[in-house]
């Protein structure tokens, strides 16, 4: 009998610990470690894969420590995104001096902060030979995959393929500092959370078992704005409480896309993805629809089944343990069970495992962490030309977008 296959993670947060929360559904994996550059954070999150009994985890001092360890077989890549060409640089140095070896590595989106970015991040790993998987978890979403498989083999089997998607990602605002600024980030909500719902679409309409590649995007027409956190109000609660100042160099708190694609079968279909960080709202919240000649479906994370109820004699201290990102203590709640398998996390790291095992092809490469981000730039430079742009545009491999260069002025 082998060994369970020992995953680490870069990273700490609240990526990193949704993960550790969703192996208690996987096998044949132990969570070995985390590494962070801040170690208490990194212990912490060590010490709940250790309180879930789903591996005897450890906080690592270095990346490299990791690499080199022979109980580690791959490494979930969950830190900052302008930490991504750093880390990845360790990881694959220290394979290439012979130091350590991995079955596998995974990354959280978006893979890069820009085109190049995220090509020079796919070039590195394959200089050493590892296999790569993309994390987007909302493809393993069980609804997303039920709705998928049950529209296609009813629906588009009968009456033909698909041809409008919908997705949208909405909630109040990220959790960490480095997200709100587009310096250190690469943008805004765009880049944030539109890898996911650009993404969805294009699975949706995506027929199953067939690649990706076989809905290809032809025309982007992107849109961004900031509809909240530019207004002096909040603009003073942004810079005390995430000391991002975006009364200086804001980001788009709105985004949306319209991607026209052309299918393998010849056909035009198109995918609206929306994403926000300036939705009202219980909290986060995922939503996707898929539309056909005679039949649809839909799907919204926060009609969960379970209601809460709490009056204004009840109080108490601001926390998440409804939904991600909850925005109220009081009120009709929505509450959203084990999270970290209704969004996909669970369905997502199992697949991943088995692929690093050999045991199943990986749906979801590095190759389309790259795609994923191109999307995103033309995105957004379709938003600055105020105009639609065919995909791939010219240039795309330079293109850093104005809120990443902290030039981005929001009209009106």
């Amino acid at each position: 009998m082998t060994r369970p296959l020992g995953v680490a993670f870069v990273g700490s947060g609240f990526n990193t610990r949704f993960h550790i929360q969703a192996w208690r559904g996987v096998r044949d994996a132990d969570v070995r470690g985390v590494w962070s550059p801040n170690a208490k954070n990194a212990a912490s999150a060590a010490a709940l894969a250790r309180s879930l009994d789903v591996g005897n985890a450890k906080a690592y001092k270095s990346i490299a420590q990791m690499v080199e360890d022979p109980e580690v077989d791959a490494i979930w890549l969950c830190g900052p995104n302008q930490a991504r060409i750093e880390n990845v640089e360790e990881i694959v140095d220290t394979i290439a001096r012979g130091r350590g070896t991995l079955k596998g590595l995974a990354c959280e989106k978006p893979l890069a902060r820009n085109v190049r970015e995220a090509k020079a991040v796919a070039k590195m790993v394959a200089s050493v030979g590892l296999t790569t998987g993309y994390l987007e978890n909302q493809l393993f979403s069980p609804h997303v995959e039920a709705g998928k498989a049950l529209i296609w083999a009813r629906g588009a089997a009968t009456t033909g393929r698909p041809y409008l998607a919908r997705a949208a990602e909405e909630h109040s605002g990220p959790h960490a500092p480095w997200f709100w600024q587009g310096t250190l980030q690469g943008g805004g909500v765009l880049n944030d959370m539109m890898c996911h719902s650009a993404l969805v679409v294009q699975h949706l309409l995506t027929k199953p078992g067939e690649p990706l590649s076989s809905v290809k995007p032809v025309a982007v027409t992107g849109h961004i704005a900031s509809l909240k956190w530019s207004r002096p109000t909040y603009v003073a609660k942004l810079r005390k409480e995430m000391g991002a100042d975006y009364g200086k160099s804001p980001s788009e708190d709105f985004a949306s896309v319209m991607i026209e694609f052309e299918t393998a079968d010849g056909h035009r279909v198109i995918g609206e993805a929306t994403t926000s960080w300036s939705f009202v709202g219980a909290g986060l919240r995922l939503s996707a629809e898929l539309l056909g000649p005679e039949y649809s479906m839909k799907w919204n994370s926060l009609d969960s089944g379970l209601q809460l109820f709490f009056s204004r004699e009840v109080k108490g201290r601001a926390g998440e343990d409804l939904v991600e990102k909850q925005n109220a203590e009081q009120g009709v709640m929505p509450v959203v069970p084990e999270e970290f398998l209704a969004y996909g996390y669970t369905n997502e790291d199992r697949h991943f495992v088995r692929v690093f095992q050999g045991k199943e092809a990986p749906r979801l490469t590095f190759e389309d962490g790259v795609n994923v981000v191109t999307t995103l730039m033309a995105a957004y430079q379709s938003a600055e030309q105020g105009k639609t742009v065919a995909y791939p545009p010219r240039g795309i491999d330079k293109f850093v977008p104005a809120v990443a260069q902290g030039t981005w002025k929001p009209r009106g």
